[in-house]
């Protein structure tokens, strides 16, 4: 995910509803969220789609490596043919 730039990134929600294209556009071609405030505090966060399936896809490969190191640490085996399956079916 790109850095955010606070000057641009972040917008009450008075003046997103107002240019809700705008911001689109802006979130589609810098890749960087945009922080709506309402009340002067955060209240949620426009994402790039395709940013968005990044994220998703690297917390899936951080819970894999989790869920390997304690199957490590629990000694638990699978076996290589096994494991190449599970990979196909990812792939």
């Amino acid at each position: 995910m790109h850095k955010i730039q606070f000057d641009q990134d972040i917008q009450p929600l008075s003046k997103f509803r107002s240019k809700v294209a705008f911001y689109f556009e802006q979130v589609r071609k810098t890749k960087r969220p945009l922080i709506i405030t309402q009340n002067g505090k955060s209240s949620a966060i426009l994402l790039d789609v395709s940013e968005y399936q990044q994220m998703i896809d690297k917390l899936e490969v951080l819970e894999d490596v989790k869920l390997a190191e304690s199957q490590i640490g629990k000694e638990t085996v699978i076996p290589h043919k096994d494991v190449k399956k599970q990979f196909a079916k990812r792939l």
